[in-house]
């Protein structure tokens, strides 16, 4: 009788909380919103099932290694735990994402037309406005963000997972959860969220706009400007430079054209292999006592904003642009400059055909989706300069 006892006490059944419930729920609704519709799979999926590891009651996934007065280890972590704290907590993961990220990026668009970098640039409005507004919120006593918080929050609306991650994990690591969800939810839903605002914010007119042809860009071009920028930003920003350098080694090694085999790896087994990790690590920070109250409410109201803040400064300083230049562009492309690489693009693409079955857009909205990937990652290194200390 005893053993039974002892057994029921100890199952999972006995042990479960509501909140523990609501966040497994929590998961399984990541999981069908990857599968079923095919929002960001490749990181909701682990995320969703990380979710589930994490609040199964006595299991102790995300469990913290246990020692006893003389520094003796009684119990080891869970697996979740070494995840987060070998690869987020260091930083490692998203730093390495952003090396896949920069092995499969093509710069040549941007340098065809370098002007769409102000437009890159204009998106990254929604992270500092909305720090502002995150701010405010704590000041009125709405909702209790420090400044370290709403850094955090605001990194959110340059619509860049790794970049949210990557501050979020230094800055407010207990935020983890909610601002990796929202980053990559508002990533996933970019085809929902800009379309509206990209028509309401210009006139049939200006959606078919048509744009030249972009110039052809050298070999050397393509290798001389990832050095150029790495120096540049790392002598102007060094707290910018661990992204900014990762991304640029891996752009690197794509224009080169003497490490094909490296260049490979980094942008199909070693990104895929650190995604997985990245993804579980991130769910063992959604248990139930960290993610379920008012803040991560916030978190995803703010963040929410954030995104189309960036998205309507994009679109906003390309009519400037059209004001100042007799070359005109599309408004459209710069809702792209939000950092969901390559999805605002075709986005901005898709929009554009609408207006205009002519109307290719798809290359001419990589220039400042690229440039956004850039802001986000300068942005990111402001936030870490600027509160990292307080």
């Amino acid at each position: 009788m005893e053993n039974l006892i002892s057994l029921w006490t100890t199952s999972g059944l006995a042990q479960i909380e509501l909140g523990q419930v609501a966040m497994m729920a929590v998961g399984l609704l990541l999981l069908f919103l990857a599968i079923n519709k095919g929002f960001e799979p490749l990181l909701l999926v682990p995320i969703g099932f990380g979710t589930i590891l994490a609040n199964i009651p006595g299991a102790g996934f995300d469990a913290a290694p246990i020692y006893d007065q003389l520094g003796q280890l009684e119990s080891p972590g869970g697996l979740l735990y070494y995840i987060y704290y070998a690869g987020i907590a260091t930083g490692l993961f998203p730093l390495v994402i952003f090396m896949g990220v920069g092995a499969m990026t093509d710069f040549g668009p941007l340098l065809a037309n370098p002007k769409t970098l102000l437009l890159g640039a204009a998106a990254q409005v929604g992270i500092f406005t909305t720090v502002l507004g995150a701010v405010a919120l704590s000041h009125f006593g709405i909702l209790d963000f420090s400044i370290r918080d709403a850094a955090s929050i605001g990194i959110i609306g340059g619509a860049d997972g790794p970049t949210a991650i990557f501050v979020t994990s230094k800055l407010s690591p207990d935020l983890l959860g909610a601002v990796a969800v929202a980053a990559y939810s508002y990533m996933a839903l970019v085809p929902i969220i800009q379309p509206p605002i990209m028509r309401a914010l210009t006139t049939p007119a200006e959606r078919q706009i048509t744009m030249v042809q972009l110039r052809s860009v050298s070999k050397a071009e393509r290798i001389i400007f990832p050095l150029t920028l790495l120096l540049l930003v790392a002598m102007l920003l060094p707290d910018a430079a661990p992204l900014l350098g990762m991304f640029c080694f891996g752009n690197l090694m794509r224009e080169c054209g003497v490490v094909n085999r490296l260049s490979d790896t980094t942008q199909n087994a070693l990104i895929n292999v650190v995604t997985i990790f990245l993804g579980l690590g991130v769910g063992s920070k959604m248990s139930a006592d960290k993610f379920l109250n008012v803040e991560t409410m916030g978190i995803l109201g703010l963040g929410a904003i954030a995104f189309c803040i960036g998205t309507a400064s994009g679109v906003l300083m390309a009519k400037l642009m059209n004001l100042l230049s007799a070359h005109k562009v599309n408004p459209l492309i710069g809702a792209a400059g939000v950092s969901a690489v390559p999805m605002a693009a075709r986005v901005a693409n898709k929009v554009g055909l609408e207006a205009n079955p002519q109307n290719f857009l798809l290359m001419h909205a990589m220039g400042p989706n690229v440039a956004g990937v850039i802001g986000s990652a300068v942005a990111a290194g402001v936030m870490i300069n600027l509160v990292g200390g307080m």
